[in-house]
Parts: C-alpha cells; sequence; structure tokens
C-alpha cells in the first residue's frame, strides 16, 4: 500500500535544519534544497542579490536554502523546478499553459522556504522580531493548514472542486519595463508576487480562489493587454489589500481512505456563518498599500485620494475600460 501518511512539523514545532522541511526526515545540516530554484537564479543573476530577514539579518538568494532530504529533493522538487522553467521560456503562454496545482506547488514552495527559514531564526535572531511568527496561534494555524496542501508536492492529492489559492498572471510591456525579475510576499497575508521578464504572477495561497474571483472583473479588464508596471503595481495593490482584509481560513478534510487507494481527495469548508469573508474596504487603507507600490514614481497617499470616492487609478477609466498609459 502506498504511504499516503501527512507529516506535520507543527504538531511538536519542528522547526529544525535536521529535518526534511517536507517529509520530516531526520537528515544531516548538509541536506539543503535551494528556495528558489537554480534555474531562476542563474537566469536573472540573482545569486548573490541580497534579502532581509524579519531579524534583520541579510541572506542571498543562493544563501536562502531550507533542509531537505535527497528523496524529496530529486523526486519532488527539481522535476516540478524543471517543468516551470520549461513553462516560463514560452512566455505568458507557457505559464498560463501550465497545471495549477503545479503553479500553486511551485509558488507554495517558495513562500513556504521563506517562512520555514524564518521560523528557524526565530530560535537564534540576530534582532529577535517585533512580532514573532511562532509566537501567534492564529498565523500558525494558518501555515498549518496552507502546508497540509502544500504535501500536494509528496503526497498525491485531489482537491475536490477547488484550489487552495487565487492566481493573477498578467503581461507587461517589455519595452516600458527595466526589471527583468520582480518577487515580493507578505508572510502575513499569505500573498506572493513573482514577475518573470514580462510575465507576472500574484497568488494568494490560501484563500480557494475567493479572491480570484472578487477581482475577476478588474482581471478581464487586464487581460490581453500589456500592462505598464505602473499597472501592474496598481494591481498588486489591489490583491495585496484584498488578502490584508480577507477574514476566513479554510479548513480541509481528508476523505476517508480504503486499503486501494493511491492517492488522498481532500474537501474544504469556509466558514462564512460565523465570520465575514472580508473585512470592510477601507479607502484610506487601500490608498496607503497603493502608495507603497508606487513608490518608485512617488505618489503620494494625498494625490491618490484627491476624490475620496474614486481612488487614483491607472488601469481603469471613469467607466471602468481598461485604460491606456504609455508613459508616467
Amino acid at each position: 500500500m502506498l504511504d499516503l501518511t501527512l507529516y506535520d512539523p507543527f504538531e511538536k514545532m519542528q522547526f529544525t535544519d535536521t529535518n526534511c522541511f517536507l517529509c520530516g526526515t531526520s537528515i544531516t545540516t548538509e541536506h539543503r534544497a535551494p528556495v528558489f530554484g537554480e534555474w531562476l537564479q542563474r537566469k536573472y543573476n540573482l545569486e548573490n542579490k541580497e534579502l532581509l530577514l524579519l531579524d534583520k539579518s541579510v541572506t542571498t538568494f543562493s544563501q536562502l536554502s531550507i533542509p531537505c532530504c535527497d528523496r524529496c529533493h530529486t523526486h519532488y522538487l527539481l522535476p516540478l523546478e524543471a517543468e516551470v522553467e520549461q513553462a516560463a521560456a514560452a512566455g505568458i503562454a507557457g505559464i498560463q499553459a501550465l497545471d495549477r496545482q503545479k503553479l500553486f506547488q511551485w509558488i507554495g514552495k517558495m513562500y513556504y522556504g521563506t517562512l520555514v527559514t524564518e521560523l528557524i531564526k526565530e530560535t537564534d535572531p540576530l534582532i529577535m522580531p517585533q512580532y514573532a511568527v511562532s509566537e501567534d496561534p492564529k498565523m500558525l494555524g494558518k501555515f498549518r493548514s496552507f502546508f497540509q496542501v502544500l504535501q500536494s508536492l509528496r503526497v498525491p492529492m485531489v482537491f475536490s472542486d477547488f484550489l487552495p489559492c487565487s492566481f493573477f498572471i498578467l503581461e507587461v510591456n517589455p519595452e516600458q519595463d527595466e526589471l527583468p525579475f520582480e518577487y515580493q510576499d507578505e508572510l502575513t497575508t499569505m500573498v506572493f508576487s513573482i514577475k518573470l521578464g514580462s510575465v507576472a504572477i500574484i497568488c494568494t495561497l490560501l484563500d480557494n480562489g475567493i479572491i480570484e474571483r472578487a477581482l475577476g472583473k478588474l482581471e478581464q479588464v487586464a487581460n490581453g493587454h500589456q500592462l505598464h508596471p505602473i499597472q501592474l503595481a496598481e494591481f498588486k495593490a489591489r490583491v495585496f489589500y484584498a488578502a490584508y482584509i480577507f477574514n476566513v481560513v479554510p479548513e480541509y478534510f481528508i476523505r476517508p481512505q480504503k486499503a486501494e487507494d493511491d492517492h488522498l481527495v481532500l474537501d474544504t469548508l469556509i466558514d462564512d456563518v460565523t465570520n465575514e469573508i472580508f473585512n470592510p474596504w477601507d479607502m484610506t487603507a487601500y490608498a496607503h498599500m497603493l502608495e507603497e507600490m508606487l513608490k518608485p514614481w512617488g505618489i503620494r497617499e494625498s494625490e491618490i485620494l484627491k476624490d475620496p470616492k474614486q481612488p487614483l487609478s491607472f488601469i481603469l477609466t471613469e467607466d471602468n475600460t481598461f485604460k491606456l498609459v504609455e508613459k508616467v
């Protein structure tokens, strides 16, 4: 019988350099896997680019790695990276054609690898973060639910009529864009964005597709257009803010198994009776998020909210059609 047992590092907070992040096997500290695939680092010259961690220590893309046994690295991570590399080589059409569960696993691995690094760091930090991730029971509950579905990387798993995340795949005008690679994540709201050349992928990792449906009209307006970088920044602000006000945590349930089963089937439930799906949209809070995203252009919150009922938008015209932006 195929072993379909899931690993739960959260039960004993087993985040160490001597346990595989994916299956829990005991390993030596030499057994590591890069959080960002080696092909990605080579293609965009990321090896020596610096990253600031929550404890104010500095690492680089090449140094950012997670404890991983040889089996998980060879059988699960490397084939996934190869598949995404091939898809990315075909541009936006290749990424759009990639199986969504594979794309979820790829982004989820990078997000979770960063999270595990932070959790390990908190045992011996350079400077203790003001809000330690490991001391927040609610956040740990979210991360535990997320890791349950991320294990579809290792354990064959079918999600019944849902995907645990939302995706937005957008194209940026290469003639207006000077940055070949961008990456941004927010651990607490579980949102992740990455830009590979002219293709931008924004993902909210634990919402069962709700944010994708909520922002569906905006996505329809943007699809089929090559966005100016400032339009991508605004789109990211809307997704990041939607993740910020998202107010529920999905629960996942494994269907009873039979001896002959070769995969797990997961169902999901969201409590939308005792909890609102979204907290109220606050225009000032959104404007602050948008100001952060628009920093490269020096656009301030006062300009964004010049008309409080109609905040500044580079994507939408007043009648909610696509706005052509050639120069800012």
